[in-house]
Formats: structure tokens, C-alpha cells, sequence
């Protein structure tokens, strides 16, 4: 068996993992590659043929650092299944559009803008909504826990990852000449007791092989009871000086967590009765495959929605679909906490939020989400003087506060937890920065797991 690491090797964006044996060939997840611009476009436009040439495709989830090339693959000549949890498949019929739309634009004002330069090359977006929706019909919906053969002498079984809606870590029993092989790819791995979804679930032992991710590897999240606290007294202080909270939010995942605490924040009347914005009409569809969704809830939140309440729709929430109320919020005096997209800050309607908020001192950009490297989220987080948003440059004034404890990804301690219940005879780390990879693998060491962090196109034989 092979295993060749295409994506979100040493590095946590374009996730991509080929997982090939004598007779048949796996792809796990397709993701768009998130960093420095022309190697983003170099990288997302043309895959590499070992990604094409599978007889099948699992998508552990909806994000796009998992998902977003999947219409290039198709549109690459992949013609066959791609298997996911049926809230995954919902899910990405609004985040793959969603990235279509957003790329055709960009791409439409850089050309714009750069029109009378010669040495310009034109922007062609990778996909188009047509390859959206050729994609969605390629789409096999899987229920957690029911082992369904996708290959030849291959079976999938998806089991709770608790990481967003419909996330799942994909468990792999192979054969081949007699021999059997269990392989466990952890996908994005949740926190224990988060709000909303259920808890990640224990892989079936024995295993072979486990490919998990490792984004936190290095670092510790507040628990999460703490959450609150902290948000509230974020927003209070900045109420007080008279500003504005602007929050880079993923529209999947984030955006819900977010709204939920609001809730019960505004609820328990913890913090002022300020306007709420929800500037993302993908967030506002995404809201709305949760709703669809109560299976995937924790018990606690099928408690709240038993008495009747909306979750993520309460007094003082706005949501703007269009471009003129999202401009409108501009004018609004007063404190308000806008939450927009994109999550880390690379495009959307965050970046004209950004613009108008980040030279102000009374206000806070809240970071409640992992930033990559090479991002304006990155950027802020570590609190450059300057930021640049479209070109220009800006002082950045504003507080910049960062809650990691809403992060939907496990953190070291979880994932040391999770190594150990899983016990595999091989352990190599993805979806994880060097810096995180080397300090898990040392804490792994410590507890006799031998990890390794293959590089991008490594391949393994095992």
C-alpha cells in the first residue's frame, strides 16, 4: 500500500491524500490551497495526476481547504463517486457556489484594474457554476457508522469527527491478496464538549494506519467554559469606548458557534443590547442546512430546540444578503459587532469592514479562528503596524483580540488523547504548520508513537 501526501502536508491548507493499493486507488479530500497569490493560482489550477486517477473520492468535510477543488477535479476528468456525509453534500451545493462566485469576480476586478498593464496575464477563474453543479451530482451520501464498499476490495466507514456539521473521519478497511489493512484518516478533529455537535468518536481498533491532523499540535485552547466570558467582556469593553467589533468568520461553522453564544449571552443579559450584523449571504445559507440537520446536534442543543428557540436568530441579529446593506452598515453610529467573511481574511465582505474599522483604535478585530500563514488574518493576529487590504496600506489601530477557544479543531492535549485511543501501528501528521508537527511528534515520542510528517508529494509505502 501507498500513501502519497498531495496537500496539507506541512502546511495546513489543500488538504489531498492518495491512499493507493494493487488494484484500486482512494482520494481523500480535494482542498483549494490558501497562501501567497501566484502559487495559490499555480496550485489550485492544475492538480497533480495522482489526485485525477482514483477510482474514488471521500470528503471528510465541507470546508474549502478540503473540498474546494473538487470541481477542478471533475472538471479535470475524475468521473467517479465522491462520498460524504449527506449534511456534507448540502453544504457544499452552497460553499463550492459560493467560492465560484467569489473567484469570478475577483478575478473580473484584478483584470479590470489591471487592464492597461502589458505585462498583466489575465485571471481565469478555475471553475464556473456549471462544474458546481456537475460535481454535486457526483455526490454519495454515506450515514455515519455503515461500512459501504467504494472500491474494489475497499470500504468506507464515516464516524463522527465533531469538527463542523457533517464532518467525518473516514475509516478505510482494505484487502488485498489476503491481507487486510485498517487505515484511519482523521480529517479535522473536533474539541470534546464544544456547543451544538456531538463529540469526535473513537476509530475502531486495530489500526494500521492513522493519517491525523495536527493544526494545534503545538498549542493549548482556554477551556471551553471560558468562552463566554471572555467574548463578553471583549464586547463590553469595546462598547464602552464607543466601537465597533468586526469578526473574519468562517460562514461554515464559526458563524454558528458565534451566534450561539450571542444567544445565550444576550439571553442572560451579559453584554449590551447592540446590533448584531451577519454580513454574509453564504453564512445565511449555511445557517439554514443547520437547521436541516438537528441529527448531528449534542443533546444539549436538541434540549434548547425542544423548548422552542432559534438558535441562531434572536433579537438584535440583522443578516444582509445584499451588496447595499452590507455597504449600509457603514453609516450605522455605535457600537455593533459585524460578523463577515471570509474566515481568514483573504477576500469577501470582511476586507470592506476591515478597510473602514482597523485605523480606528476604539475598535476590535476579533480573531475566533485559525489563520494561516501568508494571510491578512495571520497578519493581524501577530499585530502588524501595517495591514494591507487591497493594495493599500493601513495602520492598524484597532485591538486585536484573538479566542482561540473557539476554534473547532482539537487542540495538543486532545490530539495526544486521540493517538493514543487509536493506538495505530503508524502515525503521520497532516494538516499541521512544522513548527505544531514537530512539538506533537515530540509529546507522541514521549508516549512511545513513532509520528512522521511527510513533506507535499511524499510518497510512503507501508
Amino acid at each position: 500500500m501507498k500513501l502519497t501526501f498531495l496537500g496539507a502536508a506541512r502546511e495546513v491548507t489543500g488538504s489531498m491524500l492518495r491512499i493507493e493499493t494493487a488494484i484500486s486507488a482512494i482520494l481523500i479530500d480535494c482542498g483549494s490551497f490558501q497562501g501567497p497569490r501566484a502559487e495559490t493560482r499555480r496550485r489550485n489550477t492544475i492538480l497533480p495526476a495522482a489526485a485525477t486517477s482514483v477510482d474514488a473520492v471521500v470528503l471528510t468535510h465541507a470546508h474549502l481547504d478540503h473540498a474546494g477543488n473538487l470541481p477542478v477535479l471533475v472538471r479535470s476528468g475524475y468521473p467517479g463517486p465522491i462520498y460524504a456525509t449527506a449534511a456534507t453534500r448540502d453544504l457544499c451545493a452552497y460553499m463550492l457556489r459560493d467560492a465560484a462566485r467569489i473567484e469570478a469576480a475577483d478575478a473580473d476586478y484584478l483584470n479590470r484594474r489591471h487592464a492597461d498593464d502589458p505585462a498583466w496575464t489575465p485571471i481565469v477563474p478555475r471553475y464556473g457554476e456549471d462544474d458546481v453543479a456537475a460535481t454535486l451530482e457526483r455526490f454519495v451520501c454515506l450515514p455515519y457508522g455503515r461500512a459501504t464498499p467504494i472500491a474494489a476490495a475497499v470500504k468506507a466507514t464515516l464516524i463522527e469527527a465533531g469538527h463542523i456539521l457533517g464532518s467525518a473521519q473516514v475509516v478505510l478497511d482494505l484487502e488485498e491478496r489476503g491481507r487486510r489493512a485498517r487505515v484511519v484518516v482523521s480529517g479535522d478533529l473536533g474539541r470534546k464538549g464544544l456547543p451544538i455537535l456531538r463529540d469526535p468518536a473513537v476509530p475502531p481498533r486495530p489500526i494500521d494506519v492513522l493519517v491525523m491532523e495536527s493544526t494545534y499540535g503545538n498549542r493549548r485552547h482556554a477551556p471551553v467554559d471560558e468562552m463566554a466570558d471572555v467574548l463578553a467582556r471583549v464586547i463590553t469593553e469595546t462598547c464602552a469606548r464607543g466601537g465597533k467589533l468586526v469578526v473574519p468568520a468562517f460562514a461554515l461553522g464559526r458563524t454558528q458557534e458565534l451566534l450561539y453564544a450571542l444567544h445565550q449571552l444576550r439571553r442572560d443579559r451579559r453584554i449590551p443590547a447592540i446590533p448584531i450584523f451577519v454580513d454574509s449571504p453564504l453564512a445565511i445559507d449555511v445557517t439554514s442546512v443547520f437547521r436541516l440537520h438537528p441529527d448531528s446536534f449534542d443533546a444539549a442543543t436538541r434540549r434548547i430546540l425542544d423548548d422552542g428557540a432559534d438558535l441562531f436568530g434572536f433579537e438584535g441579529v440583522r443578516v444582509t444578503r445584499s451588496r447595499e446593506e452590507s455597504i449600509a452598515i457603514n453609516a450605522v453610529e455605535g457600537p455593533a459587532l459585524i460578523i463577515a467573511g471570509a474566515g481568514m481574511a483573504e477576500g469577501g465582505r470582511v476586507l470592506h469592514h476591515l478597510r473602514n474599522l482597523v485605523e480606528d483604535a476604539r475598535n476590535t478585530v476579533l480573531v475566533v479562528g485559525f489563520m494561516a500563514q501568508h494571510t491578512l488574518g495571520r497578519r493581524l493576529v501577530e499585530r502588524r503596524p501595517q495591514v494591507k487590504i487591497w493594495g493599500v496600506e493601513r495602520e492598524l489601530r484597532a485591538q486585536v483580540v484573538a479566542l482561540n477557544g473557539f476554534s473547532a479543531h482539537a487542540d495538543a492535549d486532545d490530539l495526544l488523547a486521540y493517538a493514543i485511543s487509536c493506538a495505530a501501528r503508524r502515525v503521520f501528521l497532516v494538516h499541521g504548520e512544522p513548527e505544531a508537527q514537530a512539538a506533537l511528534g515530540r509529546v507522541l515520542g514521549e508516549r512511545g508513537i513513532a509520528a512522521e510528517a511527510p513533506g507535499r508529494g511524499d510518497v510512503v509505502e507501508v
